[in-house]
């Protein structure tokens, strides 16, 4: 599933390339396993306005909706008055294209664009999911979660206070850190040196500094490397990340700690498969 950096590299590709763009036409699939709003509202909730700004919210993509125009593509300033939401789920891609491009299988949405763009999700399992807001009726779209890139030290530990369950099992869960999924939390574990089946409330003050700074560089250098393509993630243009080149311990089972030489083991918390090194992680 795409976490933080790659949902992070998808939204800025989708918003260099249709901000101020004008959704002309909005055609949706038969399956309805992708929308979680009817097909047929979001495509007249979609159909005449003006796409301000693309941004991420923990794993989701927002799209910043204007007012219904029937203008040109120029921008428009002002409130969104409405929200496409898109999660990527496990096998999701957002790609920005041209009508003229082969349609791939699986593709559940197609936004035709004044400048000629396309907008199109394809999803093969479809586990993602499509939502439209509108923001004169209904809340804006939050996420469940702090943001892992800016909370603070204080915080950030208030988190993991008196928590008995693995400190792998918290970083997952989304109702405290909104984004992270296993690839990061196995990486930012190796980087604080943190075991992770160690308690989360048992962490001292110290490690959790570690944690949240190490956390912290992961996401950035991943997000600066266009994420990690280890399934079928790509980004807005359809381009594989390099991250996964760098892995220090996420499906590393067996190979040496790029750091010690120690042997990378691999164990099952929280029912998810789980890497470490026994040498750096103490």
């Amino acid at each position: 599933m795409p976490e933080l950096p790659e949902v992070e590299t998808i939204a800025r590709g989708v918003d260099a390339r249709v901000r101020g763009d004008r959704i002309v036409e909005a055609w949706f699939g038969s399956h309805r396993e992708p929308f979680k709003t009817p097909p047929a509202r979001q495509a007249s909730g979609l159909e005449g306005r003006v796409i301000l700004g693309v941004h991420r919210t923990g794993k989701h993509i927002v799209c910043e909706l204007g007012p219904v125009q029937g203008g040109s593509s120029g921008k428009v300033a002002g409130q969104p008055s409405g929200q496409w939401i898109v999660h990527l789920g496990m096998t999701g891609r957002l790609l920005v294209t041209t009508p003229d491009a082969a349609l791939a299988p699986h593709t559940h949405a197609r936004l035709r664009m004044a400048s000629g763009r396309e907008l199109r999700f394809v999803d093969p399992r479809r586990f993602g999911r499509l939502e439209f807001r509108n923001l004169a009726a209904e809340e804006g779209f939050a996420g469940p979660g702090a943001e892992p890139l800016t909370i603070g030290a204080a915080e950030f530990a208030l988190l993991f206070r008196g928590r008995r369950l693995a400190i792998k099992a918290a970083l997952l869960n989304q109702s405290l850190l909104a984004g992270v999924g296993n690839i990061y939390a196995d990486e930012s574990l190796f980087r604080a040196g943190i075991r992770p089946r160690k308690a989360a409330g048992r962490l001292t003050k110290a490690e959790l500094e570690r944690l949240r700074m190490g956390l912290r560089e992961v996401l950035e250098h991943a997000i600066r490397l266009g994420g990690s393509s280890v399934s079928d993630y790509v980004d807005a243009e359809g381009v594989r990340g390099f991250f996964q080149l760098e892995h220090c311990v996420y499906q590393r089972t067996g190979q040496p700690c790029r750091h010690c030489g120690a042997g990378i083991r691999r164990i099952v918390v929280g029912g998810r498969s789980t890497h470490y090194c026994p040498q750096c992680q103490r």
